[in-house]
């Protein structure tokens, strides 16, 4: 059994760099972050480049930093070179809440985009059909937001006691 592991995310954030100048903004040893607005062509690079061959998206989500931005986050494979990168990018703030989608660099963000928009609610410009999946349109607000407040609509009380059960 073939084992993915981590690569160095300095050697990926300096070829980034050297390619895609300005487009990282921080590093740490466990991922890379990247802004915003340069999202789909460093993805573009790290699914093209000999080396890096990040070709399959394992899965994308959403942190909600409130009140501050929200994040998301990117997990990815080469199933060639059997490597694994996180990538995270960011939001400037909680308002603009539009990120570019990357269904045009991996089919696989399809759903996953739709799942964030639904119980997030970022809009992903650029989504092939971008709609509701787990909610009903009429669905006011996005449950997993740190700033939801659920509205409570009260349920008309029988006229009449239950019958007893058994």
């Amino acid at each position: 059994m073939t084992r993915i592991v981590p690569l160095d995310t300095q050697t990926v954030a300096d070829r980034l760099e050297g390619a895609l100048p300005g487009s990282v903004e921080a590093r740490t040893p466990n991922d890379i972050r990247v802004k915003l607005d340069r999202l789909v062509e460093v993805a573009r690079f790290l699914k093209t480049t000999p080396g890096l061959d990040f070709d399959y998206l394992v899965s994308v989500t959403a942190v909600d930093y409130y009140p501050h931005f929200f994040e998301l986050v990117y997990h990815l494979v080469s199933m060639q070179h059997h490597h694994s990168l996180v990538l995270k990018t960011r939001t400037p703030d909680r308002e603009r809440v539009v990120v570019p989608s990357l269904v045009g660099v991996w089919r696989s963000a399809e759903l996953q985009e739709l799942e964030i928009y639904d119980l997030m609610g970022l809009v992903f410009a650029g989504h092939p059909e971008l709609r509701r999946i787990f909610l009903w349109d009429e669905f006011r607000g996005h449950p997993l937001r740190k700033d939801y407040v659920e509205e409570i609509i009260p349920l008309p009380l029988p006229t009449e006691p239950a019958e007893p059960l058994g």
